[in-house]
């Protein structure tokens, strides 16, 4: 766990951060964004000790990291810069273990250790072990500097806008190559991007920044849904969680006002009640709101003679949706058992909203209008 405290940091009179309080849990990768200056780049360098806090207190698990030996501090964090700092003059291999050889150990397990973390970044030992950083690309180039970060194992991992400078292509690859080191690894890492993108891809939690000041600290759903202020809102761009569907769950998109009936009803009763609302269906549920059944139009009129209650007409075969699932979800069951309506249930089993092919369209056609709107504003 790493705790920033109270943390202040002046520079000739000027506050660069102003009272900055965030923890980061065991194993989370947590994103710094803001605008150019915001203090994000000093933050995360004040980790590691690059930089000193003017005051306030600094904790990787429990241990005020002032009172730590600073060589052996930084050499237990692995960092990963932009421009990614390797020596030139040494091979991949050299610069991976250039650590591992400064604390001594055993060349063959440097080997090893090198072979492993090649393979980790995906780079072939064979083929790069041997070579110069001038004779790489720029993205093996930062894979290499990744492998050079966990070279010593470290709990923490500190990111500096590392694929800022890699062209698109290289940056998706490495990004996924991030995400998946850390769904293996469970390394803690803060990773200092100006890209929200990127943050929302990666983040377990993103910390907003302005002016030295956290503004917000949050995870990417709630970032999204319910961003804490207008300058939150005008950042992440207020058409920004379209563009993470999985973060767009059942619940923001249905149908709330249920037309509900009791499965003691007639089949009279339940037309009244379907013409006055408008529906051409209605969901049957019990006292204590558990879903029991629907019955459609069409199943009433079969019936209207005969005035039978609902409970013996209504259908019970029904695919419902959590409340919590994605819209990804719910238009793969919409494709695949080509149905246009779903009962949406909370993880009680109560029925809390419904979803239609007719209610999806809207919301996604809204989106798209919202979009073109845009363009041309």
């Amino acid at each position: 766990m790493i705790e920033l405290k109270n943390i202040y940091k002046k520079v000739n009179g000027r506050t660069i951060l102003n009272n900055v309080n965030i923890t980061i849990n065991k194993g989370e990768l947590v994103t710094l964004i803001g605008p150019s200056g915001c203090g994000k780049t000093t933050t995360l360098k004040m980790i590691n000790r690059l930089i000193t806090q003017t005051s306030g207190e600094i904790l990787i698990d429990g241990n005020k990291i002032e009172k730590e030996n600073t060589i052996k501090l930084r050499r237990n964090i692995g960092y990963v810069i932009q421009q990614t700092g390797l020596f030139p003059h040494l091979t991949v291999e050299e610069n991976i273990g250039m650590i591992m050889n400064i604390e001594k150990i055993d060349k063959d397990k440097i080997s090893r250790k090198v072979e492993e973390l090649l393979n980790l970044v995906g780079l072939d030992p064979e083929s790069y072990r041997y070579k110069y950083p001038t004779e790489l690309s720029g993205g093996q180039q930062q894979r290499i500097g990744i492998a050079r970060a966990l070279a010593m194992d470290p709990e923490v991992i500190l990111m500096d806008e590392p694929f800022s400078a890699l062209d698109p292509i290289t940056r998706n690859q490495l990004q996924d190559e991030i995400f998946s080191i850390h769904q293996n690894l469970k390394k803690t890492i803060v990773f200092v991007t100006h890209d929200m993108d990127e943050a929302l891809k990666l983040a377990d939690r993103i910390c907003i920044m302005k002016d030295g000041e956290v503004i917000q600290y949050d995870t990417p759903d709630k970032i999204l849904r319910k961003p804490k202020d207008d300058f939150v809102k005008t950042f992440v761009g207020e058409n920004m969680i379209w563009n993470q569907p999985d973060l767009i769950k059942v619940k923001d998109i249905m149908i709330k006002t249920v037309v509900k009936s009791s499965p003691e009803r007639t089949s009279i009763q339940a037309l009244e009640i379907m013409k006055s609302n408008h529906v051409d269906r209605l969901i049957i549920t019990s006292k204590d709101n558990k879903l029991l059944g629907v019955v459609t139009l069409k199943e009433l009129k079969v019936s209207i003679n005969e005035n039978k209650k609902l409970k013996d007409i209504m259908s019970n075969n029904l695919i419902t949706i959590n409340e919590s699932d994605s819209i990804i979800k719910v238009l793969e069951i919409v494709e695949n058992k080509k149905i246009g309506f779903m009962p949406v249930l909370d993880n009680e089993a109560n029925l809390v909203g419904l979803i239609t092919k007719s209610s999806l369209l809207s919301v996604l056609s809204n989106q798209f209008i919202n979009k073109e709107v845009d363009l041309y504003e």
